[in-house]
């Protein structure tokens, strides 16, 4: 099965593809490809994932696959990255599928929907529990073939110029946030606004929004919200595991020697642990310099999330009814995270909020 081919590349494949990269110079074409991200580059734990790509495609075929790298609006604008993979204006891109659900709901499978799959989920049902063929099934629509190439992590919920202390305090709240995220929200009270990222902050400063969501600690710090909002609020609910992808226009991955396919797909592989790796190293510095410059750290209050999570199920339930393509996914993938949470409960949580409690001492009898 092809889920089961991908794994199996991924587990042997780039380091294979390097030694046999002699004979792969003398027996296979030399192609040159450009990759549009929808990302700029001062977002390097993202960019840089289809930085890694390039690199260890170019060393497995001993230089003669080369993928040239163009930021966010180098070549095409991070609306246009889906189309411009599927019109063949470029061979390949980089992108969030959810940010284009207003073409189709069901492309926020392929990223994140609110209360949905953390990143471990997520990496497990698409290489291993069917969502892999289901997306790609649904891509073939859009004349694209999707690789999974990334991972945030669970994301932070975001910058609030006041304090969230219950429903009421979201009533006209001007909020920076989209796709399902915002039409939840909406249904809350809260003003969904689509900004695009250059203009958060100066709009964050001058209190045309009271509120923006982005990433997490890492990026958040550098882009300096911290210095025109005051409390800092988690988690990021309708992104517990965004994953991002590869977009390979179907024409020019037919074309490309397999043992190229297959090498592509094992940088991506590669890529994609790496990201939510430099996520996990590198937020956990960065939220404690936030805290020590005075930022103040908030749970969302629990009526708030119980609140979205009811709002969210009832949405999906209506997407599914009219939506059959969006059915078509959503009836197993709900299953598939009803499990998931039924096991990591088991020993995941069971470990992870123990050695919470150990760390503070609250465990202690």
């Amino acid at each position: 099965m092809e889920r089961r081919s991908f794994l199996k590349q991924a587990t042997a494949g780039v380091a294979a593809g390097a030694v046999a990269a002699p004979a792969l110079a003398a027996d296979l074409p030399t192609i040159k490809w450009r990759l549009a991200s929808g990302f700029p580059k001062t977002l390097d734990a993202i960019y840089g994932a289809t930085e890694t790509v390039a690199r260890r495609v170019a060393a497995a075929t001993g230089g003669k696959f080369q993928i040239g790298l163009f930021a966010a609006g180098e070549i095409v604008p991070t609306p246009g990255v889906l189309d411009a993979v599927k019109d063949g204006t470029v061979e390949m891109g980089h992108a969030a599928s959810y940010w284009y659900i207003g073409k189709d709901p069901a492309l926020a499978f392929d990223t994140a929907l609110p209360f949905g799959l953390n990143s471990r989920q997520q990496t497990a049902w698409m290489f291993d529990g069917g969502g892999l063929e289901l997306m790609r099934e649904f891509f073939k629509d859009y004349n694209i073939v999707n690789i999974p190439c990334g991972n945030t992590g669970t994301q932070m919920g975001g910058w609030f110029r006041k304090e969230i202390k219950n429903l009421d305090d979201l009533k006209g709240l001007k909020f920076r946030v989209g796709g399902f995220a915002g039409q939840v929200l909406a249904r809350m009270g809260v003003v969904p606004q689509q900004i695009p990222p250059a203009d958060i902050y100066p709009a964050l400063e001058k209190g045309t929004i009271d509120a923006t969501e982005w990433i997490g600690p890492y990026d958040d710090h550098k882009l300096g919200f911290n210095r025109v909002a005051k409390y800092y609020y988690y988690p990021g609910w309708w992104e517990g595991g965004p994953q991002l992808s590869i977009y390979v226009n179907a024409k020019h991955w037919a074309s490309l020697p397999k043992e190229y396919q297959t090498i592509l797909e094992d940088a991506c592989a590669y890529a994609h642990a790496e990201m939510q790796a430099a996520y996990d190293v590198k937020n956990p510095t960065a939220l404690k310099q936030l805290i020590g410059s005075g930022t103040q750290l908030r749970p969302f209050p629990h009526e708030m999330m119980a609140a979205g999570y009811k709002i969210a199920t009832e949405l999906y339930e209506e997407t599914a009814a009219k939506n059959p393509r969006f059915k078509k996914i959503y009836e197993p993938w709900k299953k598939f995270r009803d499990d998931q949470l039924q096991w990591f409960a088991v020993a995941e949580n069971r470990f992870d909020n123990f050695m919470q409690a150990a760390r503070t001492g609250k465990g202690r009898k």
